[in-house]
C-alpha cells in the first residue's frame, strides 16, 4: 500500500516538474535521409491497437462482443516522447519504451472512454518529439510533424479500404493527435461526402478555431452530431502563455456539451485515474475564453494535485466518464438519424 503511494506522489510530481519547470532540449537538425522506417498499415504490428487486437487490460472498458458495435472510432494518441535527452525527431514505431506509453498510457486512459460505443483502431505513428512545437524549433518541428501526420493519413486510407465497410466513424485526437486529427478532417471530410459518416469529432487539447472547418462546425448541444468538441484544461485562475495559443478557441464544456459556463461537483461524472478507478463528482468547471478551468481534483492525492496548474495531460481522462456517456449519446443519435 505505501508503496503504491509513493509511486503515485512521483507520478504527480513528475506532472508539477514537467509543466512548471524551464526545459532545455538537446536537439540536431532534421534529415529526411535518415527518419525513421515508414510504417507498413496491412501489418499488425503498425497498429496500437485494432479490434482485434485489445490487450486484457482495454478489453474490460468493451463489450464482450464487439461486433455487436455499430461504430468505428480512429484514435490518434498524443505526444508520449517528452524526453530532454532524445535528440531524434521522430519516433521509429518499433521502438518498444515509446510504444508502452502509448498503449499503456493514451490508448488505456484516453480510448478506453471510447470502446464501449465503437471499435477502436489506433495507428503507431512517427510521433513528433514534444519539441516540435517550441516556435525555436519551429523549422525542423513543422518537418517532424508533417511526417507524422503523412503517417496517420496513410493509416486512415488504409482502414477505409480494409476495416471501415462503410460504417460511422468517430475521430479522436488529443494533443499531437489533434494536431493530425485536424488535418485528417480537412482531407478526408470536409468537402466530401464522408462527412455524412461523421459521428463526431473529440479534438481536445490543441487550439481549434470555430472557423477551422468549411463545413464541419462546433457542437453546442450533448446530442449534436456531424461536427466537433475541443478543449483545454487548466486550473482555475491560470493562463497559458502565449495567449493567442488559446484566445478565441473553440471551447467545449466537458461536462455538460452544451454552452454552460460553469459546473459543480454534482454534474461530474467521473475521471479515470491511473489506478484505474473511478472518481466521481470531483471537479468543478468554468468556461474562459479558449480554455476551460477546474477545480483540484478530489480524490485521495489532492494534495499534490493542487500544485498542478496546466492539466493537459488529463483533457480526456479528467473526464473519462462525461466523454464516455456523451458519445454513447451522439452514437445513439446518429444511428437513429440515419436508419
Amino acid at each position: 500500500m505505501l508503496k503504491r503511494l509513493v509511486n503515485k506522489i512521483l507520478i504527480l510530481t513528475s506532472i508539477l516538474l514537467f509543466y512548471n519547470c524551464k526545459s532545455t532540449y538537446k536537439t540536431e537538425s532534421f534529415n529526411r535521409n535518415e527518419v525513421p522506417n515508414e510504417p507498413q498499415y496491412s501489418k499488425v504490428s503498425s497498429w496500437a491497437i485494432t479490434p482485434n487486437s485489445y490487450q486484457e487490460n482495454f478489453r474490460k472498458y468493451a463489450p464482450k462482443n464487439i461486433d455487436s458495435l455499430k461504430v468505428d472510432v480512429f484514435y490518434i494518441y498524443p505526444t508520449v516522447n517528452t524526453s530532454k535527452r532524445d535528440v531524434r525527431w521522430n519516433v521509429p514505431i518499433e521502438d518498444e519504451k515509446q510504444n508502452d506509453k502509448v498503449i499503456n498510457k493514451a490508448v488505456l486512459f484516453q480510448a478506453s472512454a471510447f470502446a464501449g460505443v465503437g471499435k477502436i483502431y489506433a495507428p503507431l505513428y512517427r510521433q513528433a518529439h514534444y519539441r516540435s512545437f517550441f516556435k525555436k524549433f519551429k523549422k525542423e518541428g513543422d518537418q517532424a510533424l508533417k511526417l507524422a501526420y503523412l503517417d496517420v493519413k496513410r493509416a486512415f486510407q488504409y482502414y477505409l479500404e480494409n476495416y471501415n465497410n462503410n460504417r460511422p466513424i468517430i475521430i479522436v485526437g488529443h494533443s499531437q493527435g489533434a494536431t493530425h486529427a485536424i488535418q485528417l478532417l480537412k482531407d478526408f471530410f470536409d468537402e466530401t461526402q464522408l462527412k455524412e459518416k461523421l459521428v463526431a469529432a473529440y479534438i481536445p487539447g490543441m487550439r481549434v478555431k470555430p472557423d477551422e472547418f468549411k463545413n464541419i462546425q462546433p457542437m453546442n448541444a450533448p446530442d449534436e452530431v456531424g461536427g466537433f468538441v475541443s478543449w483545454n484544461t487548466y486550473k482555475k485562475g491560470f493562463y497559458p502563455k502565449p495567449k493567442d495559443w488559446y484566445k478565441g478557441s473553440v471551447t467545449t464544456n466537458p461536462v455538460t456539451w452544451n454552452e454552460e459556463k460553469e459546473t459543480e461537483y454534482l454534474q461530474h461524472k467521473g475521471f479515470l485515474y491511473t489506478n484505474e478507478k473511478l472518481y466521481k463528482n470531483s471537479i468543478k468547471t468554468q468556461v474562459t475564453d479558449g480554455l476551460i478551468w477546474i477545480s483540484t481534483p478530489k480524490f485521495p492525492l489532492r494534495f499534490f494535485a493542487s500544485f498542478v496548474r496546466n492539466f493537459h495531460s488529463g483533457d480526456i481522462n479528467l473526464f473519462w466518464q462525461d466523454v464516455k456517456e456523451n458519445v454513447q449519446l451522439r452514437a445513439e443519435t446518429w444511428l437513429r438519424k440515419n436508419k
